[in-house]
């Protein structure tokens, strides 16, 4: 045996950089446990060592040559629809399930296999933009993550400055929401008045998988300055009763998209109120990344027209007019968005007012703009409070105006939330509700006297 797979192993490599498919169809086929590994390691081998060109290519073979097959699973669904039963049942599933689940199997028993299936999704992902298809192989990869990365799996960390220095440089590389500028701005996001958890995956070692970052304050508050303040002084954290989430960080673009940052939520909130049972609030201070986008595109029918604007401009319009000069409202906006900071006092509730509307009305592609919005509102927390000029650091001026958001995270509450949301229902704190249903009516125009309720987002007091 090992002279016929080193002979088969010796073959291979000869035609690896010509025909990926061919090693790929012997994974498939063989059945010894040693062959099947080691055929997987040659695979590992070839693509780590493909450059991009190549990887496309690879990806496109797998989308062609290891796809269900058409006709395999009509007759398996014709032979169902005549003897409806188990067999038949088993018969079509297996006709419906692509070969490239069963080669990434395969694949994932070799050594560093299932880093390698991560990355390929990461590439997948940096050249579905790029006129090619590759949704089906996607849903692939995605079906077999959500049961590999199921949070039974994954393992959950407390970072701290004796954490190993490879993981703290991870840490610095992978925030991608507030930059840390080196080592001092690291250690003082660590410090006594801050915890950061990780989740880690037994199949890849020291990498964190996603990671968040908490502040222990006293109140709430919508000003990120003070959070990332390196000579701010370090609150005593048992004097602490509220806990900021203000940065969440998915660490590898191959995982996108797979659900597990709820799960991470909840496990920090429940880890946060076993160490600190004074903390009562559990809230996280959170920019709106396409917010200044959003605004500037006034050709999304699901977001801000003209028309809306100025319905939503309507109470501000002597104010912004006298700022700017302009009669118009909208123009008016648009002129002292150009220098933000110098125009603070007339922008700031017209800005609040926009980004309740953004965050609660704008649409693209059937689903909320804002993908922050979506994330914490689907796991249950309510919007809680809108800070303008909140982060005034540039990419924040740059993304939201410096607009930063409050979400809440109410233990009692986070399944009755997510259930409302499932259902199209925007959960707001009492303080946002009178201004929320300025919003909705301005938003919704000639409706504008219809009850509130009628539309598409209906207001539900949470306390």
């Amino acid at each position: 045996m090992p002279g016929i797979l080193s002979k088969l192993l010796r073959v291979l490599r000869e035609r690896r950089g010509t025909d990926m498919s061919f090693i790929c169809r012997h994974l498939l086929s063989e059945r010894g446990e040693a062959s099947q590994t080691a055929l997987a390691q040659e695979i590992i081998n070839a693509y780590q060592a493909m450059n991009d060109g190549q990887r496309v290519k690879f990806l496109e073979m797998l989308s062609r040559d290891f796809a269900p097959s058409q006709a395999a699973i009509l007759s398996a669904a014709a032979d169902y629809q005549r003897t409806p039963g188990p067999s038949s049942l088993a018969a079509l599933s297996a006709a419906v399930e692509s070969p490239r689940q069963e080669l990434f199997r395969r694949i994932n028993t070799a050594p560093h296999g299932t880093e390698t299936l991560v990355d390929l999704r990461g590439h997948l992902l940096e050249s579905a933009s790029k006129d090619t298809n590759f949704a089906g192989l996607d849903a692939d990869l995605k079906h077999l993550f959500r049961s590999w990365f199921n949070r039974g799996f994954l393992r959950l960390e407390r970072i701290s400055w004796h954490t190993a220095a490879l993981i703290l440089e991870k840490l610095i590389r992978y925030e991608s929401v507030h930059e840390i500028n080196g080592w001092p701005d690291l250690r003082r996001r660590l410090e006594a008045d801050r915890r950061c958890f990780a989740f880690f995956h037994p199949a890849l070692a020291d990498e964190p998988i996603i990671f968040v970052e908490v502040a222990l304050t006293t109140g709430l508050t919508g000003d990120l300055g003070p959070l990332l303040d390196l000579q701010a002084a370090v609150l005593d954290p048992g004097k602490a009763d509220t806990a900021i989430f203000y940065s969440i960080n998915n660490c590898l673009q191959g995982l996108r998209n797979i659900p597990f940052g709820n799960f991470l939520i909840k496990q920090v909130v429940a880890e946060l109120a076993a160490e600190f049972p004074k903390i009562t609030t559990y809230s996280t201070l959170s920019p709106l990344p396409n917010f200044s986008k959003a605004l500037r595109d006034l050709q999304n029918v699901h977001g801000f027209t003209r028309d809306r604007l100025s319905r939503l401009l309507d109470d501000y319009t002597r104010n912004l007019a006298a700022a700017a000069g302009r009669r118009d409202p909208v123009d008016a906006l648009f002129h002292l968005l150009e220098q933000p900071l110098v125009h603070r006092v007339p922008l700031a509730k017209p800005l609040e007012r926009l980004a309740l509307a953004y965050l609660t009305q704008a649409r693209q592609n059937g689903k909320l703009f804002d993908p922050v919005a979506t994330f914490h509102l689907s796991n249950g927390a309510r919007l809680e409070r809108i800070n303008a000029f909140g982060n005034l650091r540039p990419y924040g001026l740059q993304a939201s105006f410096g607009v930063t958001a409050n979400y809440r995270y109410l233990p009692a509450a986070l399944e009755e939330n997510h259930e409302r949301f499932v259902r199209g229902e925007i959960q707001v704190s009492n303080d946002l509700i009178t201004e929320f249903k300025t919003v909705a009516q301005a938003w919704q125009g000639s409706q504008k006297n219809h009850n509130v309720a009628q539309s598409s987002e209906r207001i539900s007091r949470t306390n």
